[in-house]
Formats: C-alpha cells, structure tokens, sequence
C-alpha cells in the first residue's frame, strides 16, 4: 500500500511508549483516525504508567511495554506481535528503546520523524519521514502522522490557525472509583483550583517554581475569592517535600493530595478544578484533555513549543527573557526546542505575574 491511503487500511499500529503528557497530545491524534477510519484495527504500544490513564479506553488494543523488566520486556513484546501484520506503524517516540521495539511490528510502512527531528538514530528505523515544518507546537507535529497516512486534516496546513479549526478530543475515560475518590477527599460544594508543583525530575532540566511562590497562591486564592487549593502529584521524594513545604508555609490548609493518588484519580480531580496551576508537566496536557484551564509557568523551555495546547493564552512565558539572558539570542535565532539550563531561572516568574493571570481567567469565565 502506498501513502497516503485512499482506502481504509486494515490495522494501524502506534508507538508510543511515555510521557503522559506525550500520550495525552498522541491520543488526540489516534483519535482524529478513529473518527475517519472507525473499521481501522488500532493497537498501540504503550508503557506501563500511560497505559494506566488511558489503557482502558475502547477498540484500541494497548500492547504494554514494560522498560523495568528489561531485556524480557522485548521478548513478551515479541510474542504479542509475532502473529500479527500492520498496514503501516506510527513511530511516534525518539529513543533507542522504542526504535528497537519498533522492530518487533511487521509492517512494510514505517513512518518516523524527519532527519532533523529523529534524534537517537530513529531515522535509521524508519522507511518514511513526516515533512519538516519549522517552529511546530509537539502535538501539532504528531499530527503530521495523520496528514501522511491520509487522515483528513480539518485544518489548513498553515499552522498559525490550525489550533482554532482543527476539531480535538479525547474521551478518556474516568471510572466511578476515581470520581468517588474526589467525593471522598473534596467537599462537593466546595471550588478548588488545582495545584501541580513539580515536572518530571531530568538532568539540568529547572521547570520547578519555589514551595514559597505557591504558599503565596494559596493563601491569595483563599483570601480573595474564597477557593481552596488541591496539591497533586506524584510520590518521588522531591513532589512529597514541595507538598509539605507549601503546607507549611501557608496559611490556608491547602489539601496535600500529593502521592495519594493515581492517573485517573488525578484526572478526575483535574476535571472538577476551576483550573491549575502547573510548570510543563503532564498534569498541564491531562488538564487540557478535559477541557480544565492550565496557568502554566514557562521559563526554562519554550510554551510556544511544549505549552498546554488549549490555554496558551494562560501562560507565564518568560522563556524569551531567560533565553536572552543565558546565550545571548531571541528565540527565533537558536534552534528549536532550546532549553534554559539555569537552576535560577524560574524565579524570574514572581507571584504578582501568577496573580494577574488567576485575575484574567477568572474573569474571563465569570467564576467569582
């Protein structure tokens, strides 16, 4: 079969193994598939932790890619797949690890990233690129994959206006145990804004505010509007000290759910919210599956790139400033995906700026 398919190709096969906020932007990719080729078998490959937010969603077949378990991680992937036979695999994911359990699909059609973008080799296992659109939000991109295959694209292909036409969702589901989860921790009658204050732990990788900067936010949203804040995220030993730390440093009693919950309790909590808070994380791309505001704080890496999809107008961005400061260039002068590597540099974000955007959203949605 040649691309792109003018008729509808049997089964797809997807990989895309981590973060959460990756998966959240590809689902909405696998979703905009479904809805033209709903006949179209789709499995996707997926690892552990994704699949636990979105494994469960229907007439897709989530093949679990386990890293932890190593070299048996490829076998048991090898024993899922050997049977089966693809129309074409979507290479979503830059990594060796993935590149190699790509090698596990049969499929004579092997879509990757451009040269540019296939960092760790991935061009190497792949037989056809996307094209190369400079200066791409990453789920813009994604989407590529669509377009190539012959998903039609209810977006022009100029970009700087594919965000208000193009027809997104992702109905993820949300079991009753997560929702009495909330109902269990949160007053029903009480509103509350979500509080997400840590990203991923990477090397050199500062996209975390101060304890003290978010202290201030939760005593400003209780004073001023009357609206409690809900701390959330994961256990690693960093997330459970920004949790007490706030705590004690404010005033209000913020609820510390922070290490207490699960992806798709988180995600329930999320879609309750007026809205969150967050640097570039995964809860920021889960809020926007279910349509939850994201005032995100952008200093260390480029919004315009990485930022929550729907909500950028909600956005802190002080990249420009901290890339100028660091190498000297404006954005459009350095490459694409340029990071801040200051462990300073989110300071430059001050708790007067958070306020001013809590004020905007606020009154932009009538809530007070």
């Amino acid at each position: 079969m040649k691309l792109p398919f003018t008729s509808t190709p049997k089964n797809i096969c997807i990989l895309r193994l981590s973060a959460v906020g990756d998966v959240c932007h590809t689902l909405a990719v696998v979703r905009s598939i479904q809805l033209q080729w709903p006949e179209t078998k789709l499995t996707w490959i997926i690892g552990k932790l994704e699949a636990s937010l979105v494994g469960d969603i229907p007439d897709i077949e989530f093949i679990i890619f386990d890293k932890s378990k190593g070299l048996q991680a490829y076998r048991q992937l090898h024993r899922q797949l050997k049977n089966q036979h693809f129309d074409a695999l979507l290479h979503m994911q830059i990594s060796i690890r993935s590149s190699i359990a790509s090698r596990f699909v049969r499929t004579p059609i092997r879509i990757g990233f451009d040269r540019d973008r296939a960092k760790d080799y991935q061009w190497l296992f792949t037989n056809i690129k996307i094209p190369a659109i400079p200066r791409q939000h990453v789920m813009d991109g994604l989407f590529e994959f669509a377009r190539i295959i012959g998903v039609a694209a209810d977006n022009p292909s100029d970009n700087s206006s594919e965000k208000s036409t193009r027809q997104l969702r992702w109905d993820i589901p949300i079991p009753p145990q997560a929702r009495d989860f909330v109902q269990q921790h949160i007053p029903e009658d009480k509103p509350y804004v979500v509080i997400s204050p840590c990203s991923s732990a990477r090397f050199r990788n500062w996209r975390n505010w101060s304890a003290e900067g978010y202290a201030s936010i939760c005593d400003y949203l209780a004073q001023e509007h009357g609206i409690m804040t809900v701390l959330t995220g994961g256990p690693s030993e960093l997330e459970l000290k920004y949790g007490e730390n706030i705590v004690r440093m404010a005033n209000s009693s913020p609820l510390n759910l922070i290490g207490k919950s699960n992806l798709k309790q988180l995600l329930a909590i999320i879609k309750s919210a007026r809205f969150i808070i967050s640097p570039d994380s995964g809860p920021a791309h889960m809020a926007t599956t279910v349509n939850t505001p994201v005032i995100g704080l952008y200093v260390t890496s480029n919004p315009d790139r990485t930022g929550p999809y729907l909500s950028q107008q909600w956005v802190i961005n002080k990249y420009p400033e901290a890339l100028k400061e660091e190498t000297g260039h404006d954005v459009n002068e350095v490459p694409w995906g340029t990071r801040v590597r200051s462990p300073d540099a989110m300071q430059r974000i001050t708790t007067t700026d958070v306020i001013k955007k809590i004020e905007q959203l606020l009154s932009a949605n009538n809530q007070t």
